[in-house]
Protein backbone atom coordinates (compact mmCIF):
# COMPACT_ATOMS: atom_id res chain seq x y z
CA UNK A 1 0.00 0.00 0.00
CA UNK A 2 3.02 2.28 -0.39
CA UNK A 3 1.34 3.96 -3.38
CA UNK A 4 -1.75 4.76 -1.29
CA UNK A 5 0.33 6.31 1.48
CA UNK A 6 2.50 8.34 -0.91
CA UNK A 7 -0.51 9.70 -2.79
CA UNK A 8 -2.17 10.65 0.50
CA UNK A 9 1.05 12.29 1.67
CA UNK A 10 1.05 14.52 -1.41
CA UNK A 11 -2.47 15.68 -0.54
CA UNK A 12 -1.47 16.34 3.06
CA UNK A 13 1.55 18.34 1.86
CA UNK A 14 -0.69 20.49 -0.30
CA UNK A 15 -2.88 21.34 2.68
CA UNK A 16 0.24 22.16 4.71
CA UNK A 17 1.41 24.58 2.05
CA UNK A 18 -1.95 26.28 2.10
CA UNK A 19 -1.70 26.74 5.85
CA UNK A 20 1.86 28.06 5.71
CA UNK A 21 1.92 31.91 5.55
CA UNK A 22 5.21 31.81 3.65
CA UNK A 23 3.23 30.60 0.67
CA UNK A 24 0.34 33.01 1.04
CA UNK A 25 1.23 34.65 -2.25
CA UNK A 26 0.70 31.40 -4.15
CA UNK A 27 -2.59 31.13 -5.94
CA UNK A 28 -4.19 28.16 -4.21
CA UNK A 29 -7.85 28.00 -5.10
CA UNK A 30 -9.88 27.13 -2.01
CA UNK A 31 -13.18 26.71 -3.79
CA UNK A 32 -14.20 23.48 -5.45
CA UNK A 33 -13.03 23.07 -9.05
CA UNK A 34 -15.49 23.88 -11.82
CA UNK A 35 -17.78 21.09 -12.96
CA UNK A 36 -15.70 20.52 -16.08
CA UNK A 37 -12.57 19.82 -13.99
CA UNK A 38 -12.11 16.49 -12.23
CA UNK A 39 -11.44 16.72 -8.49
CA UNK A 40 -8.41 14.47 -8.04
CA UNK A 41 -8.75 14.44 -4.28
CA UNK A 42 -12.18 12.85 -4.65
CA UNK A 43 -10.76 10.47 -7.23
CA UNK A 44 -8.00 9.47 -4.85
CA UNK A 45 -10.46 8.62 -2.07
CA UNK A 46 -12.57 6.58 -4.47
CA UNK A 47 -9.43 4.77 -5.63
CA UNK A 48 -8.46 3.86 -2.07
CA UNK A 49 -12.00 2.64 -1.26
CA UNK A 50 -11.96 0.44 -4.36
CA UNK A 51 -8.52 -1.00 -3.54
CA UNK A 52 -9.43 -1.62 0.12
CA UNK A 53 -12.87 -3.06 -0.68
CA UNK A 54 -14.84 -0.81 1.65
CA UNK A 55 -15.15 2.58 3.33
CA UNK A 56 -14.14 1.38 6.80
CA UNK A 57 -10.83 -0.09 5.62
CA UNK A 58 -10.17 2.95 3.46
CA UNK A 59 -10.83 5.23 6.44
CA UNK A 60 -8.40 3.23 8.56
CA UNK A 61 -5.78 3.39 5.81
CA UNK A 62 -6.16 7.15 5.33
CA UNK A 63 -6.75 7.89 9.04
CA UNK A 64 -9.94 9.76 8.20
CA UNK A 65 -13.61 9.56 9.19
CA UNK A 66 -15.74 7.16 7.19
CA UNK A 67 -18.38 9.85 6.65
CA UNK A 68 -15.80 12.24 5.19
CA UNK A 69 -14.62 9.70 2.63
CA UNK A 70 -18.17 8.61 1.81
CA UNK A 71 -19.24 12.21 1.21
CA UNK A 72 -16.34 12.96 -1.11
CA UNK A 73 -16.81 9.76 -3.12
CA UNK A 74 -20.49 10.67 -3.46
CA UNK A 75 -19.49 14.11 -4.75
CA UNK A 76 -17.27 12.40 -7.34
CA UNK A 77 -20.21 10.25 -8.44
CA UNK A 78 -22.40 13.34 -8.74
CA UNK A 79 -19.74 15.13 -10.78
CA UNK A 80 -19.40 12.17 -13.15
CA UNK A 81 -23.12 11.52 -13.30
CA UNK A 82 -22.94 7.80 -12.54
CA UNK A 83 -22.69 5.57 -9.44
CA UNK A 84 -19.22 4.09 -9.14
CA UNK A 85 -19.71 1.74 -6.17
CA UNK A 86 -22.46 -0.55 -4.97
CA UNK A 87 -22.93 -2.51 -1.77
CA UNK A 88 -22.14 -6.23 -1.67
CA UNK A 89 -22.73 -7.45 1.86
CA UNK A 90 -20.19 -5.80 4.14
CA UNK A 91 -18.05 -4.63 1.25
CA UNK A 92 -18.48 -2.51 -1.85
CA UNK A 93 -17.81 -3.47 -5.45
CA UNK A 94 -17.31 -1.45 -8.59
CA UNK A 95 -20.12 -0.77 -11.01
CA UNK A 96 -19.30 -0.88 -14.73
CA UNK A 97 -18.78 2.89 -14.63
CA UNK A 98 -16.68 2.42 -11.51
CA UNK A 99 -14.47 -0.12 -13.27
CA UNK A 100 -13.76 2.38 -16.03
CA UNK A 101 -12.97 5.11 -13.50
CA UNK A 102 -10.82 2.81 -11.39
CA UNK A 103 -8.73 1.66 -14.38
CA UNK A 104 -7.91 5.27 -15.23
CA UNK A 105 -7.28 6.17 -11.60
CA UNK A 106 -4.79 3.29 -11.43
CA UNK A 107 -2.95 4.77 -14.39
CA UNK A 108 -2.98 8.28 -12.91
CA UNK A 109 -1.61 7.29 -9.52
CA UNK A 110 0.86 4.82 -11.01
CA UNK A 111 2.26 7.66 -13.09
CA UNK A 112 2.32 9.81 -9.97
CA UNK A 113 4.46 7.25 -8.15
CA UNK A 114 6.89 7.19 -11.08
CA UNK A 115 7.52 10.95 -10.99
CA UNK A 116 10.31 10.86 -8.35
CA UNK A 117 12.23 8.19 -10.29
CA UNK A 118 11.71 10.04 -13.57
CA UNK A 119 12.92 13.33 -12.11
CA UNK A 120 15.94 11.69 -10.51
CA UNK A 121 16.82 9.87 -13.74
CA UNK A 122 16.44 13.09 -15.74
CA UNK A 123 18.77 14.87 -13.33
CA UNK A 124 21.40 12.25 -14.14
CA UNK A 125 22.15 11.31 -10.56
CA UNK A 126 19.88 8.33 -9.93
CA UNK A 127 19.05 4.84 -10.99
CA UNK A 128 17.35 3.85 -14.22
CA UNK A 129 14.48 1.51 -13.42
CA UNK A 130 13.34 -1.02 -16.03
CA UNK A 131 10.34 -3.19 -15.14
CA UNK A 132 10.02 -6.27 -17.35
CA UNK A 133 7.31 -8.90 -17.30
CA UNK A 134 8.16 -12.44 -18.44
CA UNK A 135 5.23 -14.63 -19.37
CA UNK A 136 4.84 -18.23 -18.32
CA UNK A 137 6.39 -20.59 -20.85
CA UNK A 138 9.04 -18.12 -22.01
CA UNK A 139 12.60 -19.37 -22.01
CA UNK A 140 14.40 -17.43 -19.28
CA UNK A 141 17.66 -18.12 -21.09
CA UNK A 142 16.33 -16.36 -24.20
CA UNK A 143 15.05 -13.49 -22.05
CA UNK A 144 18.41 -13.13 -20.32
CA UNK A 145 20.20 -13.08 -23.68
CA UNK A 146 17.89 -10.33 -24.92
CA UNK A 147 18.21 -8.21 -21.78
CA UNK A 148 22.00 -8.52 -21.94
CA UNK A 149 21.89 -5.65 -24.44
CA UNK A 150 21.08 -3.19 -21.64
CA UNK A 151 22.59 -4.81 -18.52
CA UNK A 152 25.67 -2.58 -18.72
CA UNK A 153 23.55 0.59 -18.45
CA UNK A 154 24.97 2.77 -15.61
CA UNK A 155 22.65 2.85 -12.60
CA UNK A 156 20.30 0.20 -14.01
CA UNK A 157 17.79 -1.29 -11.60
CA UNK A 158 16.16 -4.21 -13.39
CA UNK A 159 12.85 -5.44 -11.95
CA UNK A 160 11.57 -8.73 -13.41
CA UNK A 161 8.08 -10.13 -12.89
CA UNK A 162 6.82 -13.62 -13.79
CA UNK A 163 3.16 -14.11 -14.56
CA UNK A 164 0.41 -15.21 -16.88
CA UNK A 165 0.39 -13.60 -20.31
CA UNK A 166 -2.97 -11.81 -19.97
CA UNK A 167 -2.19 -10.46 -16.49
CA UNK A 168 1.15 -9.04 -17.64
CA UNK A 169 -0.49 -7.32 -20.62
CA UNK A 170 -2.97 -5.68 -18.25
CA UNK A 171 -0.10 -4.42 -16.07
CA UNK A 172 1.65 -3.14 -19.18
CA UNK A 173 -1.47 -1.27 -20.29
CA UNK A 174 -1.65 0.33 -16.83
CA UNK A 175 2.04 1.33 -17.08
CA UNK A 176 3.08 -0.89 -14.17
CA UNK A 177 5.53 -2.54 -16.56
CA UNK A 178 7.78 -1.03 -19.21
CA UNK A 179 8.00 -4.17 -21.33
CA UNK A 180 6.62 -7.70 -21.56
CA UNK A 181 8.64 -10.54 -23.06
CA UNK A 182 6.61 -13.48 -24.30
CA UNK A 183 6.77 -16.42 -26.65
CA UNK A 184 3.78 -15.07 -28.58
CA UNK A 185 2.77 -11.66 -29.96
CA UNK A 186 0.18 -9.44 -28.30
CA UNK A 187 -3.41 -10.16 -29.39
CA UNK A 188 -5.25 -7.54 -31.40
CA UNK A 189 -7.07 -5.39 -28.84
CA UNK A 190 -7.46 -1.68 -29.73
CA UNK A 191 -8.40 -0.75 -26.15
CA UNK A 192 -5.04 -1.94 -24.77
CA UNK A 193 -3.00 0.00 -27.35
CA UNK A 194 -0.10 -2.43 -27.34
CA UNK A 195 2.43 -3.19 -30.03
CA UNK A 196 4.73 -6.19 -30.30
CA UNK A 197 7.78 -7.12 -32.30
CA UNK A 198 9.58 -10.41 -32.73
CA UNK A 199 13.04 -9.70 -31.37
CA UNK A 200 14.64 -13.14 -31.31
CA UNK A 201 14.37 -16.43 -33.21
CA UNK A 202 16.46 -19.32 -31.87
CA UNK A 203 16.81 -22.73 -33.54
CA UNK A 204 15.90 -25.51 -31.13
CA UNK A 205 18.40 -28.24 -30.25
CA UNK A 206 18.32 -31.28 -27.98
CA UNK A 207 20.72 -31.69 -25.05
CA UNK A 208 21.19 -34.26 -22.34
CA UNK A 209 23.57 -35.50 -19.65
CA UNK A 210 26.68 -37.49 -20.53
CA UNK A 211 25.10 -40.56 -18.92
CA UNK A 212 22.41 -40.59 -21.61
CA UNK A 213 23.99 -38.92 -24.64
CA UNK A 214 26.58 -41.20 -26.22
CA UNK A 215 27.98 -41.37 -29.73
CA UNK A 216 25.41 -44.00 -30.72
CA UNK A 217 22.49 -41.79 -29.62
CA UNK A 218 23.91 -38.81 -31.50
CA UNK A 219 24.35 -40.82 -34.71
CA UNK A 220 20.84 -42.29 -34.43
CA UNK A 221 19.17 -38.94 -33.72
CA UNK A 222 16.24 -38.25 -33.93
CA UNK A 223 15.27 -41.96 -33.77
CA UNK A 224 17.19 -42.26 -30.49
CA UNK A 225 14.58 -40.04 -28.81
CA UNK A 226 12.27 -43.04 -28.85
CA UNK A 227 14.68 -44.85 -26.52
CA UNK A 228 15.50 -41.97 -24.15
CA UNK A 229 13.53 -40.30 -21.34
CA UNK A 230 12.42 -36.90 -22.58
CA UNK A 231 11.75 -33.62 -20.76
CA UNK A 232 9.43 -31.12 -22.44
CA UNK A 233 8.08 -27.62 -21.82
CA UNK A 234 4.52 -27.52 -20.49
CA UNK A 235 1.49 -26.89 -22.66
CA UNK A 236 1.59 -23.19 -21.68
CA UNK A 237 4.75 -22.76 -23.73
CA UNK A 238 4.30 -21.60 -27.31
CA UNK A 239 7.14 -23.98 -28.19
CA UNK A 240 5.28 -27.11 -27.09
CA UNK A 241 2.83 -27.36 -30.04
CA UNK A 242 5.71 -27.02 -32.51
CA UNK A 243 7.64 -29.77 -30.69
CA UNK A 244 4.60 -32.05 -30.65
CA UNK A 245 4.13 -31.58 -34.40
CA UNK A 246 7.82 -32.26 -35.02
CA UNK A 247 7.75 -35.47 -32.95
CA UNK A 248 4.62 -36.62 -34.76
CA UNK A 249 6.15 -35.87 -38.16
CA UNK A 250 9.19 -37.95 -37.18
CA UNK A 251 6.93 -40.78 -36.06
CA UNK A 252 8.19 -40.56 -32.49
CA UNK A 253 6.31 -41.14 -29.25
CA UNK A 254 8.99 -40.73 -26.59
CA UNK A 255 8.52 -41.45 -22.92
CA UNK A 256 7.95 -38.07 -21.27
CA UNK A 257 9.65 -38.07 -17.87
CA UNK A 258 8.79 -34.50 -16.94
CA UNK A 259 7.30 -31.18 -18.05
CA UNK A 260 8.61 -27.76 -17.01
CA UNK A 261 7.60 -24.13 -17.49
CA UNK A 262 11.17 -22.86 -17.13
CA UNK A 263 13.86 -24.15 -19.48
CA UNK A 264 16.60 -23.41 -16.94
CA UNK A 265 14.89 -25.62 -14.37
CA UNK A 266 14.37 -28.28 -17.02
CA UNK A 267 18.11 -28.17 -17.79
CA UNK A 268 18.97 -28.64 -14.12
CA UNK A 269 16.84 -31.79 -13.91
CA UNK A 270 18.27 -33.02 -17.20
CA UNK A 271 21.82 -32.54 -15.91
CA UNK A 272 20.94 -34.72 -12.92
CA UNK A 273 20.22 -37.59 -15.34
CA UNK A 274 16.44 -37.32 -15.61
CA UNK A 275 16.31 -37.04 -19.40
CA UNK A 276 17.11 -35.16 -22.60
CA UNK A 277 15.42 -31.87 -23.44
CA UNK A 278 14.94 -29.27 -26.20
CA UNK A 279 16.16 -25.70 -25.85
CA UNK A 280 16.57 -22.70 -28.12
CA UNK A 281 20.15 -21.77 -29.01
CA UNK A 282 20.53 -18.07 -28.10
CA UNK A 283 22.76 -16.09 -30.45
CA UNK A 284 26.13 -17.72 -31.00
CA UNK A 285 26.51 -19.14 -27.51
CA UNK A 286 25.93 -22.71 -26.40
CA UNK A 287 22.93 -23.16 -24.05
CA UNK A 288 24.85 -25.47 -21.73
CA UNK A 289 27.61 -22.89 -21.28
CA UNK A 290 25.17 -20.03 -20.70
CA UNK A 291 23.27 -22.11 -18.16
CA UNK A 292 26.48 -23.03 -16.36
CA UNK A 293 25.83 -26.74 -16.96
CA UNK A 294 28.85 -27.81 -18.98
CA UNK A 295 28.13 -31.48 -18.28
CA UNK A 296 25.33 -31.40 -20.85
CA UNK A 297 26.00 -32.78 -24.33
CA UNK A 298 24.38 -31.86 -27.62
CA UNK A 299 22.20 -34.62 -29.03
CA UNK A 300 20.97 -33.06 -32.27
CA UNK A 301 19.07 -30.27 -33.99
CA UNK A 302 15.29 -30.03 -34.07
CA UNK A 303 15.09 -29.11 -37.75
CA UNK A 304 12.40 -26.57 -38.63
CA UNK A 305 11.53 -25.73 -35.01
CA UNK A 306 12.42 -22.31 -33.64
CA UNK A 307 11.81 -20.55 -30.35
CA UNK A 308 10.56 -16.98 -30.67
CA UNK A 309 10.69 -14.07 -28.26
CA UNK A 310 8.29 -11.17 -28.70
CA UNK A 311 8.80 -7.80 -27.01
CA UNK A 312 5.50 -6.08 -26.22
CA UNK A 313 5.21 -2.44 -25.19
CA UNK A 314 2.54 0.20 -24.74
CA UNK A 315 1.89 2.76 -27.45
CA UNK A 316 0.80 5.31 -24.84
CA UNK A 317 3.07 8.17 -23.83
CA UNK A 318 6.83 8.43 -24.06
CA UNK A 319 8.80 5.22 -24.52
CA UNK A 320 11.41 4.05 -22.03
CA UNK A 321 14.83 4.62 -23.66
CA UNK A 322 16.02 1.11 -22.72
CA UNK A 323 12.90 -0.42 -24.23
CA UNK A 324 13.62 1.49 -27.45
CA UNK A 325 17.17 0.14 -27.42
CA UNK A 326 15.97 -3.44 -26.90
CA UNK A 327 13.44 -3.18 -29.70
CA UNK A 328 15.96 -1.68 -32.10
CA UNK A 329 18.55 -4.31 -31.23
CA UNK A 330 16.15 -7.08 -32.16
CA UNK A 331 15.48 -5.82 -35.67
Amino acid sequence: MTGVNSAHAMLVSLHALRADRRYSDLDFEESEPPASMLNYRHLHYFWVVAKEGGFARAAARLDMAIQTISTQVHELEQALGHPLLKSAGRTVVLTEAGQAAFARAETIFQLGRSIPDAVQAAAGGGTVRLAVGMSDGLSRLAARTLLARVLATPGLRLVCHDGEFEALLADLALRRLDLVLASQPAPHNPSLRLTSERVAVSPVEWYGPATLVHKAQVEAFPRSLGRLPVLLPTGQSALRPALDRWLEAEGLRPAVAGEFEDCALMAVFAASGMGVFPIGRPGTGRPDHLLGLRSLRRLGACEGVNEEVHAIRSRRGLQHPLVVRLMEGGR
